[in-house]
């Protein structure tokens, strides 16, 4: 089926942000198991398997449309500490819901709904769950403070 042109590179742009978070969560989660963090290590590599479903969705959804999937990732941020991967992570999760919410408006205008009804899903994981979850660490560590925060991950 012959997709809207500019829906399907929109689509392959949000590819690559999909491809950078997979990438981003992939190495923070190595680094919270190389310190001995296993919670969040297996708190954030889930989220690197679903940013990789995502891509997926996003890729098969491309070649549906007949056109060729673009795997060029984004550019990723790698933090050096717990604070400094957890807010990269919160920064590439609002900009990617973002670019979600633009993507839904697009599809929705050119009257592909399959498509806008992917991206809302996509979108409501980047709220609902990732964007959710990144945050209540951050409080926590707000509330408990860093070294107390970094305990209850080991």
């Amino acid at each position: 089926m012959r997709g809207n042109p500019e829906v399907i590179d929109y689509l392959n742009m949000l590819i690559g942000g999909e491809l950078a978070a997979r990438d981003q969560y992939l190495i923070h989660s190595r680094m919270y198991e190389d310190w001995g963090l296993n919670k969040i290590f297996e708190r954030i590599d889930h989220e690197s398997q679903e940013e990789a479903s995502h891509a997926d969705a996003l890729i098969r959804r491309v070649l549906f449309l007949e056109g060729t999937p673009n795997m060029d990732r984004d550019d990723i941020v790698t933090g050096t500490d717990v604070v400094t991967c957890l807010k990269a992570d919160l920064a590439l999760e609002y900009h990617v819901r973002e670019k979600l919410a633009k993507g839904v408006k697009l599809a929705e205008e050119h009257g592909d709904y399959v498509t806008r009804d992917m991206l809302r899903q996509q979108m409501s994981d980047t709220e609902e769950d990732h964007t959710y979850w990144l945050e209540k660490q951050m409080r926590l560590i707000e509330l408990i403070g860093l070294q107390n925060y970094i305990q209850s991950q080991m």
